[in-house]
């Protein structure tokens, strides 16, 4: 373990950077790398093969106080994750607390190199957003992709950022898991070989019938729209068919992200069945 460089200005131009990466939805594009923070994030990315290029912890954390009564008790901080970057910076914990956008700042989090653009599967498992604009929803749609066994998300135009701060908290580590294409158009949609259906609140399919029936295609793609405009009617023109929700209840429609994770359940059990 090489010996962490401490930084003590809140000037400092690496720590400009990190307080542009962790507070802007889109600053990882420009820089080309990925801010992180927190224990569960870290341990996602390492557990999938994916190391950090920059460790950044608080001075707190580090210099842990037990480790300074006991050094061989310091597995936290310097066995399990100071060996996980290629470098390491300590700051001091005021100075941390202007860089975590967290209301209870983790004390550590690391930078990653941002992951190349992969080439479209044209027969994978797919989830297509359009528009989904909420971070949250966003964030929660790949977790439930990634869980569900949707490997591929093409995110369209005026998507959320994929691996910004809010979407990547969201996720909760599923991004190291899926093939993320950004920034998509309908062009790209086109090329898919799998059915692609669009989710609906007034026509199409119930999707318990179709799980009933066996008609649930599988692998297939799922379209997810606009929060409040749902999918425009170009995709829906690629359409294979209209799948609605059964409501009981009464409501009039569902949360993109619940309805996501019905619909991405209910693919993953007709391929068990």
């Amino acid at each position: 373990m090489t010996l962490p460089l401490y930084i003590t200005s809140r000037d400092n131009p690496l720590l400009k950077d990190l307080r542009r990466l962790a507070s802007g939805s889109t600053d990882y594009r420009q820089q080309g790398r990925i801010w992180a923070e927190g224990d569960h994030l870290v341990r996602a990315a390492l557990q999938r093969g994916v190391r950090p290029s920059i460790g950044v912890f608080s001075e707190s954390f580090w210099q842990n106080p037990e480790s300074r009564q006991n050094p061989e008790s310091r597995p936290l901080a310097q066995a399990q994750y100071a060996q996980a970057a290629l470098k390491n910076i300590v700051i001091s914990d005021p100075l941390y607390n202007t860089l975590s956008a967290l209301e209870s700042p983790a004390r550590l989090g690391f930078v990653f190199d941002l992951p190349a653009a992969p080439t479209l599967q044209p027969d994978a498992a797919t989830v297509v957003l359009d528009r989904v604009q909420d971070a949250g929803n966003v964030g929660s749609i790949l977790r439930s992709a990634s869980g569900f066994g949707f490997k591929q998300v093409i995110a369209l135009k005026g998507t959320a950022a994929l691996w910004s701060p809010k979407v990547l908290r969201a996720g909760m580590g599923a991004h190291w898991g899926l093939q993320l294409i950004e920034s998509a158009d309908l062009a790209m949609v086109q090329q898919l070989t799998v059915s692609l259906l669009v989710t609906s609140s007034h026509r199409g399919d119930f999707l318990h019938q179709m799980l009933l029936n066996k008609e649930l295609p599988m692998p297939c793609a799922w379209a997810l729209g606009h929060e409040g405009q749902g999918v425009c009617g170009e995709l829906e023109a690629l359409a294979s068919g209209h799948v609605r929700i059964a409501q009981p209840g009464g409501e009039e429609s569902l949360n993109v992200a619940v309805a996501a994770a019905i619909c991405l359940h209910a693919s993953a059990t007709a391929e068990l069945a």
